[in-house]
């Protein structure tokens, strides 16, 4: 098959940014000799794309991309991410931008609404989350149900999507309103639902939210104060932690994300939409990373090690790989990499804690940024590298990393979920396949095989 351009003067209908203005087509031509048009529908900025939706009735062909690598399943305005040039940006701002001066939850609003709030929008849109961060005292029997040495992500995936259960009969997706009701109750209980597993898994009580506290705050405070002493959230720490959820919170169509647009496409309960991409986002290539950096520096153990794994990830026969370094989207820096590094030399400093694996991890850096080997492969530190050095100086324990990208990650979720219920153009999702299995056989009895 070939393919070339042509203009076409047709314009397209209103409504959808799919299709507006002057049409552009790709000819493609068939085996058969037969030659047919496919409309360029053009983005705002980033790659065009070439609208497929008719070539199976045109040629009778389907497209084959495994990993999704060329196709686009969807249009949006949330987010954009120029991994060549090392560019990540929500509704046209950069992340850069956003981490320095806003809030989470601010940024939480521009995903949903496509715009920064004023004074009075955040101000009620802050009160709708608080109002909502308490859970129902019946899901403290739910966790009661898991071993207290469960994987607090296997908690979250249950606890996330019990909430179906208790909001099934009064969600309306339907209406504006209700759709905004799932947007609050989402963001509000997320950090509720992860400090409650935490705490679940250590025997300690739980630790309610307080009205007076910022959502980061808020979070911390959960996990770390207990009833029988005050417990104050340093300023430093609360602003890294907010900056970590700014950075988690939207990444485009990722795994975790299409796994919540294709599973929301059928009309399931938001609550299992977020669940199933929290069950996504638990692998150790996506999520579950940030993890796999800790338990490799355990692994290296000592600086004076350095040199061997360094050989060792040099060494294309090798197994090892150095975790937290390069990223499947960019080949330039991360760029929540360079905001998280001020971040997290600023806790190491505040907190002026000793520890082996931070020493490590401080020494894996230089390295990295130095070594010719890992520039001209462009093998940067990542936002996980430096996200797995916060926590682990905040004491946090490894297997909550992930949960923490999953509290910042549901703002993006549901905002994702959000935009494709309200396209009215919108599809249950049901890929293809090329099928290379047998072909019609005849059925023998058991005894005859």
């Amino acid at each position: 098959m070939m393919h070339s351009l042509v203009k076409d003067s047709l314009k397209a209908s209103s409504g959808s940014n799919i299709g507006s203005g002057s049409t552009q087509f790709a000819k493609l031509t068939l085996p058969n000799g037969k030659e047919i048009n496919l409309p360029i529908h053009q983005a705002s900025i980033g790659q065009d794309v070439i609208d497929i939706s008719s070539l199976y009735k045109e040629s009778q062909m389907f497209t084959y991309d495994p990993g999704f690598l060329s196709t686009a399943s969807c249009e949006s305005k949330i987010t954009f991410i120029d991994g060549e040039k090392g560019v990540l940006q929500h509704g046209g701002y950069s992340i850069e931008e956003l981490a320095r001066k806003s809030e989470f939850l601010e940024v939480a609003y521009l995903l949903i609404n496509h715009e920064l709030p004023n004074i009075q929008q955040y101000q009620d849109f802050r009160a709708n989350v608080k109002k909502n961060m308490l859970v129902h005292e019946q899901i403290n029997i739910l966790f009661r149900g898991f071993p207290r040495r469960a994987h607090p992500m296997a908690i979250m995936v249950g606890a996330v999507a019990s909430l179906s259960a208790f909001y099934h009969e009064t969600m309306d997706v339907t209406s504006s309103e209700g759709r905004m009701d799932v947007v609050y109750k989402i963001i509000a209980k997320m950090p509720t639902l992860a400090a409650m597993a935490y705490k679940y898994s250590i025997g300690e009580p739980i630790i309610y939210p307080q009205d007076d506290l910022g959502f980061a705050e808020n979070f911390l405070h959960m996990l770390f104060a207990k009833p029988t002493a005050n417990y104050k959230v340093s300023p430093t720490l609360a602003r890294a932690m907010e900056m970590i959820f700014v950075l988690h919170a939207d990444h485009e169509q990722n795994a975790s994300t299409s796994t919540v647009r294709l599973a929301g496409s059928s009309g399931a309960n938001p609550f299992a939409c977020i669940g199933a991409g929290i069950s996504s986002l638990w692998g150790p290539a996506h999520g579950g990373a940030n993890e796999e950096v800790i338990e490799m520096l355990q692994e290296i153990a000592t600086k004076d090690r350095i040199p061997e794994y360094i050989k060792k990830a040099k060494d294309k026969n090798d197994p090892f790989r150095l975790m937290g370094f390069g990223h499947r989207v960019y080949k330039n820096y991360d760029p929540r990499a360079a905001v998280l590094k001020k971040s997290c030399d600023e806790v190491l400093h505040e907190l002026g804690i000793e520890d082996p694996l931070l020493d490590i991890a401080i020494e894996l850096e230089k390295i990295a940024l130095n070594d010719e080997y890992f520039i001209s492969r462009k093998l940067f530190p990542n936002v996980d590298f430096y996200s797995g050095i916060i926590y682990k100086a905040l004491g946090i324990p490894t297997n909550l990393f992930t949960v923490i990208f999953a509290i910042a990650r549901s703002a993006g979720w549901i905002s994702q979920w959000k935009e494709m219920i309200e396209d009215q153009a919108f599809k249950i999702g049901r890929p293809r396949q090329l099928y290379t299995g047998h072909i019609k056989r005849d059925y023998l009895e058991i005894v005859k095989r």
